[in-house]
């Protein structure tokens, strides 16, 4: 009988990064993968489940309007218990630092469910930033049972914090696979500027990408942002700023009341991720509140701008591509032009060389059997 791994998921960045691993189970003899979705996001967790070609076998379906963070957890763990019950899984795996990873962990703890944690020992060192998924992550590290650690970095925080060592495998950031898939998708296939986006011109413009969605932003932050976007926008007629906006509407009605009027900011609905990754790789720099963000453009060598005041990837910063500047208007200003003036440059990503995949399987199966 095939060993049963619960994959399971339910943002956005997980299915992308989880997306390689499902596709690596399947490729493996002996190994019986069930995805389980708990649509913390809906729309854009679709979205990315069509774009990696991935269906789940279950689908908790969570997301309602103005959902709080208990909410979530409850609502989390009470399904995957349930699914838990059903299917009896040998093994489950969940990813990064979600509600849905902390939950999905507590729920098969309580099961006796060895857990392995996927981007596992990253850590801002600050419990409040960024929030709740400092701690979401901490916290998961106490429930697994395999940490599949994506830097060197990231494994001596495990060590720090009592983590055996042979608990711990360094296999480098799936989020390298799943752009290096796109990539070669969009060299094969081509791709072409849709809507708002075909007025761009991508060579002679200087085209800056834009992403904010965390908790901690919300409100003054995202203003602040939004004053340093119209200052930057309003230095030079070259400048052409994409900004993705996110669906929360603590983020959309606050970004579209006050750079709605801006003809060169392009307020657009969320990309689909092949989409995304054309612009990532097309702007001059990034100004991003994400962190999965932060892991993509240094793999582009792309210079981004960190609109944090920490962030759990210090490795973008030390290798040169990033910069903390929090919310500060005129020190986000003050980044953004001297990039533009001297762009930062890096040949090998920190994060890995696109196998972490192989590698998380590899050494599921080995343990399994």
């Amino acid at each position: 009988m095939p060993h049963r791994i619960a994959v399971i998921y339910g943002t956005r960045p997980e299915v992308i990064k989880m997306a390689p691993v499902v596709h690596a189970l399947d490729r493996t003899a002996g190994l019986e993968r069930i995805v389980c979705v708990t649509g913390q996001h809906r729309t854009l967790l679709d979205q990315m489940m069509e774009v990696f070609g991935l269906e789940s076998q279950f689908d908790l379906n969570i997301m309602s309007e103005c959902q709080s963070l208990a909410q979530v957890t409850t609502r989390v763990l009470k399904g995957i218990s349930r699914i838990l019950d059903t299917v009896k899984p040998d093994f489950v795996l969940v990813q990064g630092d979600t509600t849905t990873s902390f939950a999905a962990s507590l729920a098969a703890f309580y099961h006796g469910i060895p857990v392995g944690h996927i981007e596992a020992g990253l850590r801002s060192r600050d419990r409040l930033n960024p929030f709740p998924e400092e701690i979401n992550r901490r916290l998961t590290t106490q429930l697994a049972s395999v940490h599949f650690a994506p830097t060197e970095l990231a494994r001596l925080n495990l060590l720090r914090e009592g983590v055996h060592p042979q608990q711990i495998y360094i296999t480098g950031n799936t989020v390298v696979d799943a752009l290096q898939w796109v990539l070669a998708r969009m060299t094969r296939d081509g791709w072409r500027c849709t809507g708002e986006l075909e007025g761009i011109d991508w060579d002679e413009s200087l085209p800056l990408l834009v992403t904010t969605h965390r908790r901690e932003n919300w409100g003054n932050g995202i203003v602040q942002i939004c004053r340093a976007l119209r200052r930057v926008a309003q230095s030079d007629h070259r400048i052409r700023i994409v900004f993705p906006v996110h669906p929360n509407p603590a983020v959309r009605d606050t970004v579209v009341s006050h750079l709605g009027s801006s003809d060169r900011i392009h307020l657009i609905e969320p990309l689909p991720y092949p989409e995304f990754v054309a612009v990532m790789s097309r702007c001059r720099a990034v100004i991003t509140d994400s962190g999965g963000v932060q892991e993509e453009v240094a793999s582009l060598s792309k210079p981004v701008i960190i609109t944090r005041e920490t962030t759990e990837r210090p490795e973008v910063v030390a290798c040169g591509l990033g910069v903390l500047t929090g919310t500060d208007p005129d020190r986000i200003y003050a980044e953004v032009q001297r990039v533009l003036a001297s762009p930062p440059q890096l040949r090998i990503s920190p994060f890995g060389d696109g196998r972490a995949a192989t590698r998380v399987v590899h050494h599921l199966a080995r343990l399994l059997n």
